[in-house]
C-alpha cells in the first residue's frame, strides 16, 4: 500500500509563504496524478491543485497565481509552494495521488493557519 507522509504545515501571518511537502512511498506501481485538497471546518472539501507525472498542472481559481504545484519523480515527493497566504487558506492540507491501477491513496493531512 502507499504511505503518504506529509510536513510543512504551521502558522503564518497574511501575507506569508509556506512549503508543503508529500512523500509518497510503498507502491510497486509509478504514481500518475498527484494532487492537494485542503478541508476547512464546516466547509466542503476543495480540489487546491492538480500536476500530472510530466508537471503538467492545475489550479483552483482560488489560489491560482499564488501557490504553485511541483513534483519531483525520481523522490516520489509533491510539493505546494504557498505564497501571499490569506486567512481564507487556513483549512487541513491533504495531499493525494493516484497509481496506474487507479486507485487514490491519502495522507494524514497537515494544518495551515493564517492569522495575524
Amino acid at each position: 500500500q502507499v504511505q503518504l507522509v506529509e510536513s510543512g504545515g504551521g502558522l503564518v501571518q497574511p501575507g506569508g509563504s509556506l512549503r508543503l511537502s508529500c512523500a509518497a512511498s510503498g507502491s510497486i506501481f509509478r504514481f500518475n496524478t498527484m494532487a492537494w485538497y485542503r478541508q476547512a471546518p464546516g466547509k466542503q472539501r476543495e480540489l487546491v491543485a492538480t500536476i500530472t507525472r510530466s508537471g503538467s498542472a492545475n489550479y483552483a481559481d482560488s489560489v491560482k497565481g499564488r501557490f504553485t504545484i511541483s513534483r519531483d519523480n525520481a523522490k516520489n515527493t509533491m510539493y505546494l509552494q504557498m505564497n501571499s497566504l490569506k486567512p481564507e487558506d487556513t483549512a487541513v492540507y491533504l495531499c493525494t495521488v493516484d497509481d496506474t491501477l487507479l486507485r487514490r491513496y491519502w495522507g494524514q493531512g497537515t494544518q495551515v493557519t493564517v492569522s495575524s
